[in-house]
């Protein structure tokens, strides 16, 4: 018998294969590329195949869409299983921003599934019925597989903690020393699908970040005997390889890819071998079913995007993102515009989340904010002393490498393994300058606020988006206990607000950083 184990993970809403920039865009990626491509493999496959197919978490956010069924139409709700009840998956894992948009939604989006959702290391309140079981075993001509769901413990990190409350995160490895030595007694093959992904090189075992246990799946792989197979996710990158002798994948994100692994069984169903890849999307056509099922829900979200928000007077258009960040922008500049009028704070701090950050025309729709502002964040502000803002902003001069020839480069700590531009923030109503000829952690050469050096006692409130002043990307100089407010309001709807009270705002770039090499 040939196992052949189908995963997605990160889709992130994007169901359509559009990234929502214009109402004609087309993308190579796609949830409906996935559930067109997996029939097709299922109904290719030989009889002695047994196809297993696993969802791996983060499904039901990320997109202008999700937005769109959280905040807009939540009778559209249904949509998600809906599609992977048509696709036919054997098990479901909660990724880390399935939590984004709170219990109700999260429960109206899984409602009615024809497949359990599984997860070991979380204990959720009681009442709820989310998770089914921690995990699955399937048969089939007496071959038995068993499906170990698990899901990064590092969710209360960074969630809103309303959206949280009575549950429990434990540690992917310590959870699965308990149950895969279970599961071992009783299956034939063991597979993990983790939410999470790898902290060390997969041929090399150096760390690849911080071992702060966001990332467990190295660890799995060394400290775990009995896994047959690893699936994983959360980082957005694109894996299949063979790794201290067991297949793993992850799919990358938004639909691009499936991740394929196959396990040939002998007819006394040991292993005889393995193998890995990750089957593109970018030539798929959506069948004509799939699009049937959200053609509806599809028109009402490009109506809902093209609706006019404000106006601005300038440019707020970013071409060029890398010079956003070493010089400042005035989109940046209205961010934090907006963050200080929703708090109250004289300071603040954002990002420019990735390169495909566009900004704003000179006339503004929903369309452009949610794909300028990509999170649903909320807002707090944060108290802390002189000392601990010069601490962040350490952190954000990090983000620049020196090249070669002498040039501003970014650190491979904010690229690889993963790209994390989201973690360097921009700063408004102060004054600093970073050197980046000093070495990491002595950057910063000049700070003030008011006119006047920041003092390292002094204590200032700062405006961040809930990720950062929970300490995300980091910052730990940051955190709960540094938390003197809360708004609990997406920034979404903020900017949104902030465009009802200002209908036409002028394009300033905040000139207060300067950065010399």
């Amino acid at each position: 018998m040939k196992l052949r184990i189908l995963s997605t993970s990160d889709v992130h809403g994007y169901l359509y294969p559009t990234n929502y920039s214009s109402r004609t865009n087309q993308q190579g990626y796609g949830f409906l590329k996935i559930a067109t491509k997996i029939e097709q493999l299922k109904n290719a496959a030989n009889p002695d195949d047994w196809v297993i197919c696993i969802e791996n978490g983060d499904f039901i956010q990320g997109s202008p869409l999700t937005y769109y069924t959280a905040k807009q139409a939540p009778r559209w709700r249904s949509i998600y299983t809906a599609l992977t009840n048509a696709v036919g998956f054997d098990a479901g894992i909660l990724g880390n921003h399935e939590f984004n948009y709170g219990m109700d939604y999260l429960a109206d989006c899984e409602a009615g599934r024809n497949y359990p959702i599984l997860n070991a290391n979380f204990k959720a309140p009681a009442g709820s019925d989310i998770i089914n079981a921690p995990y699955r075993i399937l048969e089939k001509q007496g071959v038995k597989v068993g499906i170990l769901g698990l899901t990064t413990q590092f969710i209360s990190h960074w969630e809103s903690v309303d959206h949280i409350v009575g549950w429990q995160f434990k540690s992917a490895v310590a959870t699965a020393k308990k149950w895969v030595p279970l599961l071992r007694e009783k299956v034939d093959v063991v597979v993990v699908a983790y939410h999470g992904g790898f902290e060390r090189d997969l041929q090399t075992g150096d760390p690849t970040e911080p071992l702060t246990g966001e990332n467990e799946g190295s660890a799995l792989l060394r400290e775990v005997p009995g896994i047959d197979a690893l699936i994983t996710g959360h980082q957005h990158r694109e894996i299949a390889t063979i790794s201290l002798g067991t297949p793993v994948t992850q799919p990358g994100e938004k639909g691009q890819t499936i991740g394929e692994i196959t396990i040939d069984l002998s007819d006394e169903h040991k292993i005889i071998a393995t193998d890995a890849q990750l089957i593109s999307m970018a030539d798929v056509q959506p069948a004509a079913k799939y699009v049937r099922l959200m053609t509806k829900l599809n028109d009402e979200v490009e109506n809902w995007l093209d609706q006019e928000m404000g106006q601005i007077n300038g440019d707020m258009r970013i071409t060029d993102p890398f010079a956003a960040r070493f010089n400042g922008h005035s989109y940046l500049t209205f961010i934090n515009d907006v963050q200080m009028a929703a708090t109250g704070a004289t300071i603040s701090g954002t990002a420019l989340f990735n390169d495909d950050v566009l900004g704003y025309g000179s006339t503004v729709t929903m369309r452009q904010i949610l794909n300028s502002y990509v999170y649903p964040n909320t807002l707090v502000v944060a108290r802390v002393t002189g000392a601990e803002l010069r601490q962040a902003l350490e952190r954000s001069a990090s983000f620049f490498s020196v090249t070669p020839d002498g040039k501003a480069g970014i650190s491979a700590a904010f690229s690889k393994p993963k790209v994390q531009y989201y973690n360097y923030d921009v700063y408004r109503g102060i004054v600093y300058e970073f050197d980046l000829r000093k070495p990491v952690g002595n950057r910063v050469t000049n700070l003030l606020i008011d006119g006047k050096p920041l003092s390292d006692e002094a204590k200032v409130d700062v405006a961040l988006n809930q990720y950062r002043g929970m300490g995300g990307g980091g910052y730990d100089m940051f955190g709960p206990d540094k938390i003197v407010k809360e708004v609990q309001v997406d920034m979404t709807e903020l900017i949104g607000d902030y465009f009802k009270s200002h209908p036409i705002v002028e394009a300033k770039q905040d000139h207060n950083f300067k950065i010399q090499l």
